[in-house]
């Protein structure tokens, strides 16, 4: 046994999966680590319990308009929340008028959010995307007339000025502008907000919360249909912090640290991070960075800044991560220094990026980082499993978490996946038909994804992500394309070039590839161009086209027939678009709405007569 796995042994509880096959082919899989039956009410004890065990300890930290940090201890978080918590019983908010936050993550979004939850009032971080990114407010306009809230809070207020004149007749709600907002008529001021304490009023609507008080509305990303606004309650939210007490055991004996931009209004960023993170009295470094060429240098300031103890993020993130790390060694001490392990969902791994993480953690640090991951959905809050051990290699999604079933059924050639336990949503919100259509007559969440095993005769091993089953389709020859780990294939087979990857070929002979092109490698693999040159001229490039070509073979020679390769590739010189949801907050592509948005450059990638832009691999290769 070696120091590396001693050591894992000491932060993971080793997995145990028991498994019921039924006659039918279905199993049903559950952990074999005791879930007890009692557990915490609300996440509101933790934030009290730490708010009185160690006042002074650091809980939050944003940037300041100087570039300095701002800081919020758990006592002087505790005071202001109180302060919040006080106006808010006297606005009449209830489920049917909750709060709806705007604005990115923030100090006094997290106040506001607990604040409201304290006191039994449903709180929706709504995604800045809807406000900041649309021209029509489509997607924010159906928000607010299913919400219909009580108080929105924007920060800063003029940046939302678009957004919230297009919902004016939507709702009655008072409009708090945060603290960067300038003076304005009209909208009330955060600072006032905190005017006044009534602690005693506080406490006692405290006192009435309940596991099953909602405590927030999420909506869904919209990466299949319409979202959705999914109830979050107390148990859901407290039962998945239990599960990963039972797991990750190492939590106890060192409060996380976290430099973290993953969103609020997505339960990755909001229900596993910053609960977690207050479950344990943990600290939080709101990184104002993004996976973005625009955002990137903010990220790599805090990270130089900033230690983290664990760190989460989507693959996109590391996509663009990694050559920095390579480049920059001081950016690579300091995020490696303290790092425990690294940890990505939303989408799977590519095998070039696992390897190079860990090759950038050995060279800093002596010995590899280790690399974990997770799966489950808004509605599941959000683990379903966990891969609480040293997984075999990216992919691995883990084993169902502790008081948690999953049920896998056989369709077509998959295991499609469905899920039961406490941390599973009650329904949506207001949405009673689409909510009896997503159980099962047992009750298991149809959660339309779909798994393999690492090893059926070894469980413990965990299971693989095999792609949502709503994604996959046939040729025309009647064979499936797996879409999910067909994309990850590819993005693997054409590094550094393919950054993300739509799959087409539905009811055709053969499959394409949309390719989202990682534009600053695609500009260090052409030298002969200047840095300046044309994107046209970069994605043309013989060098960048032959990568793509090299990639498409190797694919092809894997042997397994027409469905596990691509036959033709288009580079796309449009990336992929947010505000019309081909890209989700997390950074994942939506395959089926970038389908629909670029029909045109589909029919184009797959006319009779390929044009020159398309890049094909003959039979002869």
């Amino acid at each position: 046994m070696t120091a590396d796995t001693r050591k894992m042994e000491r932060m993971f509880t080793p997995p145990v999966v028991e498994v019921e096959r039924r006659p039918d082919g279905t199993q049903v899989l559950r952990s074999g680590i005791p879930f007890p039956e009692t557990y915490a009410r609300c996440v509101g004890d933790w934030f009290e319990h730490w708010a009185t065990a160690a006042p002074d300890r650091l809980f939050l930290a944003e940037r300041d308009r100087d570039g300095g940090w701002s800081r919020l201890t758990y006592g002087e978080a505790r005071r202001r929340m109180v302060a919040v918590a006080t106006w808010l019983l006297g606005q009449g908010l209830s489920a049917e008028r909750p709060v709806v936050i705007l604005s990115d993550n923030s100090i006094e979004h997290a106040l506001l959010m607990l604040a409201a939850m304290h006191v039994g009032v449903p709180v929706c971080s709504i995604s800045p995307g809807n406000s900041l990114m649309s021209k029509d407010f489509a997607k924010l306009k159906g928000n607010i007339a299913l919400l219909r809230p009580g108080v929105i809070y924007a920060d800063p207020a003029e940046r939302f000025a678009p957004a919230l004149e297009a919902i004016r007749e939507l709702h009655d709600a008072v409009v708090v502008a945060g603290g960067n907002s300038a003076p304005s008529d009209g909208v009330q001021a955060f600072a006032g907000i905190e005017a006044a304490t009534n602690e005693a009023a506080v406490m006692a609507a405290f006192a009435e919360v309940t596991p099953d008080t909602i405590g927030k509305f999420l909506f869904t990303s919209g990466s299949v249909g319409t979202p959705k606004a999914v109830v979050n309650t107390q148990r859901m939210m407290c039962s998945n912090q239990l599960a990963k007490e039972l797991m990750w055991p190492f939590l106890a004996g060192e409060p996380p640290v976290l430099v973290e931009w993953l969103p609020w209004s997505h339960t990755f960023g909001s229900n596993h991070n910053l609960n977690m993170v207050l479950r344990w009295g943990g600290a939080v470094y709101i990184d104002d960075g993004k996976p973005t060429p625009a955002l990137l240098e903010r990220t790599v300031k805090n990270l130089k800044e900033v230690s983290p103890t664990m760190y989460f993020n989507v693959p996109r993130a590391y996509d663009m991560l990694v050559p920095l790390l390579r480049e920059d060694a001081a950016l690579r001490e300091s995020f490696f220094r303290r790092l425990k392990f690294l940890f990505y969902a939303g989408a799977a791994l590519p095998h070039h990026l696992w390897s190079a993480l860990e090759d950038l953690s050995e060279a800093a640090t002596g010995r590899k980082v280790m690399i974990v991951s997770s799966w489950g959905s808004t509605e599941t809050a959000p683990m379903a499993t966990d891969c609480h051990f040293d997984a075999i290699g990216p992919g691995v999604i883990g084993v169902p978490v502790p008081g948690t079933s999953l049920k896998l059924v056989p369709s077509a050639d998959k295991l499609e996946v469905r899920v039961k336990g406490p941390n599973v949503f009650p329904g949506y919100w207001k949405q009673p038909e689409i909510t009896a259509k997503s159980f099962d007559e047992e009750g298991f969440y149809l959660i339309g994804d779909a798994v393999e095993f690492v090893d059926p005769q070894r469980p413990e091993l965990g299971l693989r992500f095999d792609g949502r089953i709503g994604e996959d389709f046939k040729l025309l020859t009647g064979t499936w394309v797996h879409v999910g780990s067909l994309r990850v294939a590819g993005i693997d087979a054409m590094k550094p070039i393919a950054q993300d990857i739509v799959v087409t070929g539905h009811d055709r002979d053969e499959i394409g590839f949309l390719i989202f092109p990682n534009l600053p490698e695609c500009r260090r693999l052409c030298p002969g161009l200047p840095p300046d040159a044309a994107l046209v001229d970069v994605l043309l490039n013989p060098d960048i086209r032959s990568r793509i070509r090299q990639g498409m073979a190797m694919l092809r020679s894997g042997g397994g027939g027409t469905s596990t390769y691509p036959s033709r590739a288009l580079l796309m010189a449009e990336p992929p678009s947010v505000e019309a949801g081909e890209i989700t907050d997390k950074g994942y592509i939506n395959q089926r709405l970038t389908l629909a948005r670029r029909a045109d450059l589909v029919e184009f990638l797959h006319a009779d007569i390929a044009d020159k832009s398309v890049i094909t691999v003959h039979p002869a290769i």
